[in-house]
């Protein structure tokens, strides 16, 4: 099969590699149908998760049909289609018994990070009864491959992380995709301002178009005070990083009010200051988090019911033998205005 390959940093390619198969027995390989490029891949490639070794395939999302099973899989037949989380888990150790899959003793983010992902023909995905989800008939396979990772990632480690509260104030730094996906799923909450920053201006206006009450643009340095400014002086209720270097983690330190909350979503390949100085009287909550999935079955209804949109974040499509192109496309986002791109078998 072809897979898209980690070469040490800043290096990739697309590799013949063996087929995948079962090599335990609550495996399942999975015939990929549509896959995609996170943010997380990029920092990969950029040198900043050292424990993903020269060889590995990338890729954590996607959405495929069922090819083989192990003898204890009991909730998939070949065939099925399937939707891939991020996160393996076994369901039944310390950490997935309180939800927190992404710390499974025999799992967590394994998928192209310590083993190899989705960005291929094919996958292994260990735990598949715990680790997959079935699609819907008629669903839109597209927009559930949004399910694996970017919509959860943006509801748990944001949102919910954050409290966001109806009538809060939330500001999102950061208007990727997951700042996208954190503020379409915190207006579930119905906030009363939901405040946008970013660098870029397209991203802005699709910020508003998804329902951002204000929109701020980073490039002058001066978001924190436009931010105060339009809380007059009190700061936000909710501050939610979702970059991963230190300016926007600063516009979160200095704009969180009194008895706030600061959630952390961002990948931070190098160290930020944390200003305790003036942060340790403020009663704030700050929150890091690697995503669970635990809300993947709610997000999925929140789908089929056209209450959460994710297909909206779809800007371009490439057939997956074109992953090197896609690649370009996205780590060229701003120019190329893309968001999500879709890789389709």
């Amino acid at each position: 099969m072809k897979a898209l390959v980690y070469r040490g940093p800043g290096k990739r390619a697309w590799e013949e590699r063996p087929t995948p198969k079962v090599k335990r027995p609550t495996d399942a390989v999975i015939k990929i149908l549509h896959t995609t490029i996170c943010g997380t891949d990029l920092h990969i490639l950029n040198g900043d998760v050292p424990e993903v070794e020269d060889g590995r395939i990338l890729g954590h999302e996607g959405v495929g049909i069922v090819d083989s099973v192990g003898d204890s899989v009991t909730t998939f037949v070949p065939g099925d289609q399937v939707i891939i989380s991020c996160i393996t888990s076994c369901g039944k150790c310390r950490n997935c018994r309180r939800s927190m899959y992404s710390h499974c003793l025999d799992g967590g983010w394994l998928l192209g990070h310590t083993i190899d992902g989705t960005q291929a023909e094919y996958v292994r995905i260990p735990h598949a009864d715990n680790s997959l989800y079935a699609v819907p008939e008629g669903a839109d396979k597209e927009a559930l491959v949004m399910l694996s990772d970017i919509l959860p990632t943006g509801y748990e480690c944001g949102v919910l992380s954050g409290c966001v509260k109806p009538g809060d104030t939330v500001a999102i730094i950061g208007a990727g995709p997951i700042g996208l996906a954190a503020l379409m799923t915190a207006k579930l909450f119905s906030p009363s301002e939901l405040i946008l920053v970013d660098l870029d201006e397209d991203r802005l206006e699709v910020s508003r178009r998804f329902g951002a009450t204000q929109v701020i643009n980073s490039s002058d340095g001066k978001a924190s005070a436009r931010i105060m400014q339009l809380t007059r002086d009190r700061g936000v209720d909710v501050a939610i990083e979702a970059v991963g270097i230190r300016a926007s983690f600063d516009i979160c330190q200095e704009t969180v009010a009194a008895g706030g909350h600061l959630a952390n979503i961002g990948v931070h390949g190098k160290s930020v200051e944390l200003h305790l100085e003036k942060l340790w009287s403020q009663n704030i909550t700050l929150t890091t988090r690697l995503v669970d999935t635990s809300t993947t079955p709610m997000l999925l209804q929140s789908v089929l019911t056209s209450k959460l949109r994710p297909e909206q974040l779809i800007t371009h499509r490439f057939a997956l033998a074109d992953i090197g192109a896609a690649y370009d496309t996205f780590g060229n986002a701003g120019q190329e205005r893309a968001l999500k791109v879709m890789l389709g078998a």
